[in-house]
């Protein structure tokens, strides 16, 4: 068997997520694993790296999948991109060894969150960023990304519906920026839980509006009450931008 892998990028506003949903065709994987359907004359599946959520966007999305053919990096390729909606490409496609995988392989993601953070809207950006009005304070902002740098759990930072399985992760870095207008928030970590990036975002933002006391977050951290952490940033500010392997 031949292994492919799939560097991604889409704008996800129109999709249900990443993840193949039942017989809906509104997700990045359906929409692909469609297409590849068709080339090959058979049903494939793809593995993706990153379960982004509805409305994430993603720069580099890491995808494998196998077939039996002996097709070319660059005739997969041009296929994907020739059938694949617009909103949907496919940026490089390389023969891997056979046991790779997308999703066991990766050792680190980083993610990128954007805040438009001016009084009046961006037309051009809306679907791309979230808009915070109010002025924030980047100062009190960085000093709350040092709490949740190391390996914690994140059970009250994420929504996801698991028990079973571990809520500890590990963030390696959380960086802010300023730039004409937008603050852009760069969080990388070895994995990352449900909705927790956009979790951990919304509770920055309510550090930087002085809702929330940067102190406050170990023990936000430490009750693993999700109850008790800031309000979720939208999905539209959020793109899955690199995968370490």
């Amino acid at each position: 068997m031949n292994n492919y892998k799939l560097t991604i990028q889409y704008d996800g506003g129109r999709y249900k997520g990443w993840q193949r949903l039942g017989n809906s065709d509104d997700t990045i994987q359906g929409k692909i694993e469609n297409v590849l359907t068709e080339m090959v004359g058979e049903k494939i599946e793809i593995i993706g790296c990153s379960r982004t959520d509805a409305g994430v966007h993603a720069l580099a999305q890491i995808a494998n999948f196998k077939i039996g053919e002996n097709l070319t990096e660059v005739e997969i390729m041009n296929y994907l991109n020739r059938y694949l909606p617009r909103d949907i490409s496919i940026v490089e496609v390389t023969l891997v060894p056979e046991r790779f995988h997308a999703r066991y392989n990766a050792k680190d993601k980083t993610y990128l969150y954007k805040i438009w953070n001016e009084p009046y809207t961006n037309p051009f950006m809306r679907k791309y960023s979230m808009h915070v009005e109010k002025k924030l304070d980047i100062t009190r902002m960085k000093k709350g990304c040092q709490y949740f740098i190391g390996e914690h759990d994140f059970t009250a930072f994420s929504n996801a519906k698991s028990k079973k399985k571990s809520m500890v992760r590990e963030i390696y870095s959380i960086d802010i920026e300023e730039n004409a207008g937008f603050i852009e928030i760069t969080v990388r970590g070895d994995g990352f839980l449900y909705n927790m990036v956009r979790k951990i975002v919304g509770t920055l933002i309510e550090v930087g509006l002085g809702e929330i006391d940067a102190e406050n977050i170990p023990s936000i951290l430490e009750s693993k009450e999700r109850i008790q952490t800031g309000r979720m940033a939208e999905a539209a500010g959020l793109y899955l931008v690199k995968v370490d392997f």
